[in-house]
């Protein structure tokens, strides 16, 4: 009896079977037909795009396919002014980039020694101070989110808690978040903001979210609330010019300043994207009507600003600090700060090298790789045998704190009071200190 069923059911298995590979072959030469036509003398080549090399388009399509491709050159949005925030080109800022394995011992020392005097009068110890905010409660127990979201959620709710007790969260107000990526923490402001108390008050509310790349998965699309305006600009901090932002010149909503693992040169021009360039306006042509960012208008420009606008004041600046190693003596705002103690470009770019001895080594296993915004630091530089594990660690250490406090005093010289926290515990990450500041004399509301 089986025997009698196998016979008759085998015959349709093959024919299956026969049908399946037919498939696999349509579809193997669907994929080739570029090339297989190539082979038979038929159709249009494929060449390399002359605009990015890492596609390929029919050589016979090849003007039609150079105006809308995504590589092409666009025009330039109203807010982007060329090197505006990325400061002077003058001095040292070229020299070229050596490694601490190049160096020697003596010259290794004599820098140690360098780091150690300037670091004088200098706070050494930061305050621990893990805060938390009420919005993410659910989130934060949820056991559906995994290690690293739930890491990324407690330094959300730590950042949110230090504006909060700064002052700083409220309606009324419009939050720059740089280096926003997919935005998460413009949410979660947005979110804490959405309470009944808060609502009560129908102030409106602006979210303008600052990252130079294309970003998948972005959650301010998400958010319809009337009195709220979400808007992204793709744009590089180095270029932005914040006085020609046509959200900003609307309704000049006072500042804050937000950021999470702002790396390296980033906070540097976030600093003076915020600070410096904020409240500066050209004469320009008389007011247009505002558009959106991705409209054209005439000029050559992306939107409008009117004439002689600007932002209102900044109320201040909560920033997560990160891969010191990235910085850049260019971009860095604390020059005069390190030009006080006898130091320059080449001192700053060995401590921004020895600042990776900080966490060259220490990160745990399960701090790599988890998806964090900030590129882990090069391993390679520390000199075995000079210094021991402990030791370069502190000086990594050390390295940061003095890159961070002469941005401390750039705010100072900004009429700001600055301050640096460890605002969440080592476990969760190694880069840990946040950059909090509020103008001296606050500003009327």
């Amino acid at each position: 009896m089986k025997s009698d069923i196998l016979l008759q059911i085998k015959p349709q298995i093959m024919m299956r079977s026969e049908l399946a590979m037919d498939t696999l072959d349509n579809v193997l030469k669907k994929t080739h037909r570029g090339k297989l036509r190539e082979e038979d003398g038929g159709g249009s080549r494929r060449i390399v795009c002359p605009l990015d090399p890492k596609h390929t388009v029919s050589e016979d399509k090849l003007q039609k396919h150079l105006k809308k491709c995504n590589s092409r050159e666009k025009a330039k949005p109203v807010y982007f002014v060329q090197n505006i925030n990325a400061g002077s080109a003058d001095g040292d800022e070229t020299l070229r980039q050596v490694s601490l394995s190049e160096l020697s011992r003596t010259e290794l020392e004599t820098l140690v020694d360098k780091l150690k005097t300037a670091f004088k009068g200098l706070q050494c110890d930061l305050e621990d101070s893990v805060q938390s905010h009420p919005a993410l409660h659910d989130e934060l127990h949820n056991p559906k989110n995994g290690d690293s979201a739930h890491k990324h959620l407690k330094q959300q709710s730590s950042i949110l808690g230090h504006m909060e007790e700064l002052g700083l969260l409220g309606r009324g107000r419009c939050f720059v978040e740089f280096g926003a990526g997919r935005g998460k923490l413009s949410h979660w402001i947005h979110e804490a903001l959405k309470t009944c108390e808060h609502l009560k008050t129908c102030e409106d509310l602006q979210l303008l979210l600052v990252e130079r790349c294309s970003t998948r998965f972005k959650v301010d699309g998400k958010h319809q609330d009337a009195g709220v305006q979400f808007e992204r600009l793709q744009v590089d901090i180095q270029h932005l010019d914040l006085s020609k932002v046509p959200l900003l010149c609307e309704k000049k909503l006072p500042l804050v300043g937000v950021g999470k693992h702002l790396c390296g040169a980033a906070t540097d021009l976030a600093l003076r994207c915020l600070l410096e360039t904020a409240g500066q306006s050209e004469e320009e042509e008389p007011p247009h009507k505002r558009l959106r960012p991705s409209e054209p208008r005439s000029g050559g420009g992306l939107g409008s600003a009117p004439t002689g606008c600007g932002p209102g004041p900044v109320l201040g600046l909560t920033v997560a600090l990160c891969c010191h190693h990235r910085c850049d003596w260019r971009h860095y705002v604390g020059q005069q700060f390190f030009l006080q103690r006898g130091l320059g470009a080449r001192e700053f770019s060995a401590f921004c090298r020895m600042s990776s001895w900080a966490t060259c080594g220490l990160r745990p296993t399960n701090q790599r790789g988890d998806g964090e915004e900030h590129e882990p630091a090069e391993e390679t530089d520390a000199v075995n045998g000079f210094l021991s594990a402990s030791e370069r660690e502190q000086l990594g250490r050390l390295c940061k704190q003095l890159i961070d406090h002469g941005r401390c005093h750039f705010l100072q010289m900004k009429g700001f009071s600055s301050k640096l926290t460890r605002y969440i515990s080592s476990d969760i990450t190694l880069e840990n200190v946040l950059l909090t500041a509020v103008p001296l004399t606050p500003h009327s509301s």
